[in-house]
């Protein structure tokens, strides 16, 4: 990637920034910012990922809230200084309406057309599964909201496979870019992976990632 989420985020931390980070997963990426627990705070929604927070976050004394309506977070207006989020939902109006005046969102997204190399491959006309997720659609969105864009890029990294039994987990796994996908229904387009596999040694795609920073004017 040309940019640094992490380093991004960290350019925006102080000891005394109110923070949260929606749509958290395990906590993984929060917790590596080492943030004073107290200014700390996050929301999950899928029950798996729920229990764990409860457990990792709570007795660390982060205000931990289960959350699967990133539309309806349950905080106060103007709670926090700075709002951050990767590959997770957001609601850009939701988020104005915590942000206080002078606070910043910060995100990291999979775009529209990630993996579409392979997802072309194996289950050719697939629709796209988050078509609103473009960097302009996206900005857009938060210009509307009354945000200030501070900084946005788009970056299309490239994905490679050397095995075809790899590219069968990748696509099982990820079924929401990969709907209804089996060995069987998708037999024949498996060997036209193989003969690229043979031809060129590897099979190789372009992900889709953007940045975007958005700040609420004070």
């Amino acid at each position: 990637m040309p940019w640094d989420y992490g380093r991004i985020v960290r350019g925006y931390l102080k000891r005394h920034t109110r923070l949260l980070d929606i749509d958290t997963g395990g906590g993984e990426i929060l917790l590596s910012f080492r943030h004073p627990y107290e200014y700390t705070s996050a929301t999950e929604g899928y029950p798996p990922n729920v229990d764990l927070c409860k457990q990792v976050f709570l007795p660390l004394g982060i205000d931990f809230r289960e959350a699967g309506d990133v539309s309806r977070l349950p905080f106060e207006d103007r709670s926090f200084d700075l709002v951050i989020n990767r590959h997770g939902d957001f609601d850009a109006g939701e988020l104005y309406r915590v942000l206080k005046p002078g606070g910043a969102f910060v995100t990291q997204q999979v775009g529209a057309e990630n993996d579409r190399g392979l997802v072309n491959l194996l289950l050719p006309d697939t629709e796209l599964p988050y078509p609103e997720q473009y960097l302009d659609k996206v900005t857009e969105t938060f210009l509307s909201a009354g945000f200030e864009i501070l900084e946005s890029q788009e970056a299309f990294p490239k994905i490679r496979f050397y095995d075809v039994g790899a590219l069968i987990w990748f696509a099982r796994i990820i079924q929401w870019e990969f709907p209804g996908f089996s060995v069987e229904s998708c037999w024949d387009n498996l060997l036209k992976a193989q003969k690229v596999l043979d031809e060129n040694g590897v099979i190789e795609a372009s992900t889709h990632r953007f940045l975007l920073t958005a700040l609420k004017a004070g």
